[in-house]
């Protein structure tokens, strides 16, 4: 497998985001007026009628109109059409607002000639506006119609989209990968958004990703569960889990190369792997406000629920996360985070934690020598790693989180203002 694309989020540091077309996908971007700031804010999707496509959505019980609608178009038709906004999330509205998916459904599908039931909506953005309440939906229904005459299978048409997704995100999260199976070549891309809200079992995120592989839906869905569960439910920004969430994989077959095989298979999950964990990590780093990426490595557990449990009672602390964006190296705040995780008779004699190679505690006992000076320059990276060892099993796991900053508090602050 060789990668064609540079990690994502380079955009951010001022390199240049590169993405591949899938063969079998078009899209086109459009702005109706959603957003405040007039940027981009529709995306139109048109897969190829051999295509097949896996979601999974939020877990949130008070899931947006797109996102019921959505469900209940997934039971009863294969999806040809994405029809994706941002800048108005369409939650908590009601029936109202399943009325205004609806009909944007429908309007998409007589514009790309497929019954509606086979378009599948997503919108991202301020909860409890309805769409037609936002901008006239006149105005949003015209937009559409000029997506579909504008659809396009370029790079540039994916570029397009991934900056018209975007909220409150600074920069366009994307990734392409080449994947040289047994059968042979496929591609597989995606583009995301996110840097809020978000919390592990999805978060204030969407992603789609496209390849060209032929796969069988069974084996679509198994794939979509193995790499979502390896990426985006291992991030947190601040613990919130939001209504709209929902993440897409679309296979066209349009390349001709069949996955059947369990190499074949085995080849193709590497490749999703890579690509959702790099939009995943994408997300983390350009977290509203953040100043560091952490990852949390925990290994020494008895399964892998508890070490997840430990990882993401630190990745939630506010004390932890706070520390970190002073560059303290308060591991105090670790510890006492370790203990309180919800985990059946922990031995805090068996805990060791350390910051990158510096071990802070051994044994569940402070390191004799432990260097302060050294602690604070690694608590000062913009990328941190720290190790927790459970000394209880062998099961291991990882997360990925940010620090907590003032400019946190002061985009979400003003974040309707």
């Amino acid at each position: 497998m060789s990668r064609q694309a540079p990690a994502a989020g380079t955009a951010a540091a001022g390199g240049a985001l590169t993405l591949e077309a899938v063969a079998g996908v078009e899209l086109a971007a459009a702005t109706v007026g959603l957003k405040a700031s007039g940027r981009p804010d529709l995306v139109l999707v048109r897969l190829a009628e051999s295509s097949r496509t896996s979601a999974l959505f939020t877990r949130n019980a008070f899931c947006a109109a797109p996102v019921q609608v959505a469900r209940a178009h997934l039971a009863v038709s294969a999806p040809r059409v994405l029809l994706i906004n941002s800048g108005c999330a369409n939650a908590g509205t009601g029936v109202a607002g399943l009325d205004d998916a609806r009909a944007t459904c429908a309007r998409a599908g007589t514009a790309c000639q497929v019954p509606g039931e086979a378009v599948l909506p997503f919108s991202t953005g301020v909860i409890g506006e309805r769409l037609g309440a936002r901008v006239p939906l006149e105005r949003l229904l015209e937009q559409i119609d000029r997506c579909a005459g504008a659809l396009a299978p370029g790079a540039d048409a994916w570029h397009a989209a991934a900056d018209a997704i975007l909220t409150t995100d600074t920069y366009a999260k994307g990734c392409s990968v080449r994947a040289a199976l047994p059968g042979g070549e496929v591609t597989v891309t995606g583009i995301a958004k996110g840097s809020g809200m978000i919390r592990p079992d999805m978060a204030t995120m969407l992603a789609f990703v496209a390849t060209d592989a032929d796969v069988e839906q069974p084996m679509l869905d198994e794939l979509l569960r193995d790499a979502t569960d390896a990426s985006f439910h291992r991030i947190t920004v601040d613990g919130d889990t939001s209504t709209n969430d929902a993440v897409t994989l679309s296979a066209t077959g349009a390349s001709g190369v069949r996955v059947r095989t369990p190499a074949d298979r085995d080849g193709l999950r590497d490749a999703l792997v890579q690509v959702f964990v790099e939009l995943a990590q994408s997300i983390v780093r350009d977290a509203e406000g953040a100043t560091r990426f952490v990852e949390i490595a925990v290994d020494g557990g008895r399964d892998e629920a508890e070490c997840r449990s430990v990882a993401f009672t630190v990745a939630h602390s506010p004390l932890v996360k706070t520390a970190l964006f002073g560059g303290d190296p308060n591991w105090g705040r670790i510890l006492a985070a370790v203990g309180r995780a919800p985990v059946d008779r922990l031995d805090v004699d068996r805990i060791d934690i350390a910051l990158g190679e510096l071990q802070l505690v051994a044994s569940g006992q402070p390191v004799p020598g432990y260097d302060e000076t050294r602690a604070a320059a690694i608590v000062t990276q913009p990328e941190i790693v720290i190790h927790i060892g459970l000394g209880r099993g062998t099961a291991g796991t990882r997360v990925w989180t940010s620090d907590l900053s003032y400019d946190y508090v002061r985009i979400n602050a003003d974040y309707r203002t």
